[in-house]
């Protein structure tokens, strides 16, 4: 945010890129994504993406226990 911040108070990018160690594609990636977010927007964001990929993780785990149950029936019968 203070990279995004710096830039729309007037410095260079070509600057802040060197300075941070960052490409310019990768600046532009994180202006579209919190380009006018404000940083207590962006810590909600980062939660929920966390929660996110917690519950993907879930539905995975519960799927492949479901199918090696089914397989298990399967075998049974």
């Amino acid at each position: 945010m203070s990279i995004l911040k710096k830039h729309e108070a007037g410095i260079k990018l070509a600057d802040l890129c060197r300075e941070y160690g960052i490409s310019d594609a990768t600046f532009y990636n994180w202006k579209a994504k919190y380009g006018g977010l404000d940083v207590r927007e962006v810590a909600r964001l980062k939660e929920l993406e966390a929660e996110n990929a917690k519950l993907k993780k879930m539905y995975a785990d519960l799927g492949l226990e479901n199918y090696a149950l089914k397989d298990l029936i399967a075998k049974k019968l």
